[in-house]
């Protein structure tokens, strides 16, 4: 079995996430082609439909006009996505309204105190479960913040960057290590002052953006499924059109590129700051590797792949420095471990990350989801490349970000 052909993939859903909203602050009406059709996003054209902005989903695009941004009539239901939650808390910090932000069981488990705390140094009132979902925010005045970040996260960045725009005094923020910045490209190009160094950046207080027009490149963390099923199964190749090339959401494809992946990449246009161009990729045999703290914020949703991979490479592969999966929709270092430890894999589980020895003689399992999209999509590749099929106990955990995801698939396998 292997996989092959060319395949354009559903729009990148941090991209998706931050149109839509940015859309709502613009005086004016944008124009979204290609926006990923995940629950997630959905979840935060919910959101903002329930405070009043004017979103018309068309076949070919999808309009968003912030004008009528208003208090909602109910809570704010975020769903499963942490995206949602986040951004929208921030969103709502700049318009000054006060709302209720509540999410499904999974989400409500997921920590919100890195944006609580920091909204709150910018005048925010706001209260909580125990840092937990529901969140109430308050109106109120918000000023300009120092903020030093204990983590690298671009959900927490681009909380502060979307309510720092209505703040009375400039705000910066800095990072451990460069995080996606999806936000900071896509606002400046919309005309915000921001000025970035490394893993800095400050923004002034700006009270218009422009409203715009994209095309949204296709999700690299989608076409990752795809290029680790064609390292697993001889004679595959792929290649993928209207990719999204950003560099920190590259450090899956340039970790297999340093250990020995055929990866191809051409830049074709920048949209909105964005690198888009198209991808090759051909079977090839992975070295082990070794992976650190500085290089997880690049590929944080591709460990669970990395995990893979790491039981067909030959010798030991150590992922250190990630211990932000244990809080994600579900904890992954644990769901990784789990299943790959079924399979027979060697694996040993540590506090942020793990320690796989490779090669494995796998043997395909039911996965156990944990509910998580994420898990559910790396583990059906690996299964169907043991033997063709794929057994989840639970298939609609994949909607949250990518609907089509097997059906896609089986069309590439032959």
């Amino acid at each position: 079995m292997k996989i092959d052909g060319e395949i354009t993939l559903p729009g990148d859903k941090s991209i998706s996430h931050r149109s839509l909203i940015f859309g709502a602050l613009t005086s004016g009406t944008s124009k979204l082609f290609n926006l990923s059709d995940g629950e997630d996003v959905k979840s935060t054209i919910s959101c903002l439909k329930d405070c009043n902005v004017k979103i018309v989903e068309n076949r070919n695009y999808t309009t968003v006009n912030g004008d009528e941004f208003s208090k909602p009539n109910k809570a704010l239901h975020c769903g499963n996505s942490g995206t949602t939650a986040r951004l929208l808390a921030g969103l709502l910090a700049n318009k000054k309204i006060n709302a209720t932000l509540i999410g499904d069981k999974s989400l409500s488990k997921r920590p919100m105190h890195r944006i609580i705390k920091p909204l709150t140094e910018m005048g925010s009132i706001i209260d909580s479960n125990d840092n937990f979902l529901p969140i109430k925010i308050k109106t109120n005045t918000l000023h300009g913040i120092d903020y030093q970040s204990q983590i690298s996260s671009a959900q927490l960045k681009s909380c502060i960057l979307i309510a720092a725009l209505t703040a009375n005094t400039k705000t910066a923020f800095t990072e451990p290590y460069l995080s996606r910045n999806h936000s900071e490209l896509f606002l400046k190009s919309l005309g915000a002052k921001i000025y970035t160094k490394k893993n800095r950046i400050e923004i002034m207080p700006f009270q218009k953006l422009n409203a715009f027009n994209i095309k949204i490149p296709s999700d690299i963390s989608s076409a990752s499924f795809f290029i680790t099923a064609a390292l697993l199964m001889p004679n595959s190749k792929l290649y993928f059109k209207n990719m999204l090339l950003n560099e920190t959401r590259l450090g899956f494809v340039k970790i297999l590129k340093k250990y020995g992946a055929d990866i191809s990449s051409i830049t074709g246009n920048i949209i909105h700051g964005e690198k888009v161009g198209n991808l090759t990729i051909n079977y090839s045999i992975i070295k082990p590797f070794k992976i650190d703290e500085e290089k997880i914020p690049s590929m944080i949703d591709e460990i669970p792949l990395l995990a893979i991979l790491a039981t067909k490479a030959k010798g030991i592969s150590i992922v250190r420095g990630a211990k932000e999966l244990r809080y994600k929709e579900c904890d992954r270092i644990k769901a990784i471990c789990h299943n790959l430890k079924r399979m027979n894999a060697k694996v040993e589980e540590l506090e942020d990350g793990f320690i796989i020895e490779g090669p494995s003689n796998l043997e395909p399992r039911k996965i156990h989801t944990f509910n998580d999209h994420r898990i559910a999509m790396a583990f059906t590749i690996l299964n169907k490349s043991l033997n063709g099929t794929y057994n989840l106990d639970n298939t609609n955990c994949i909607k949250v970000s990518y609907p089509n995801f097997i059906k896609d698939m089986n069309s590439l396998m032959q």
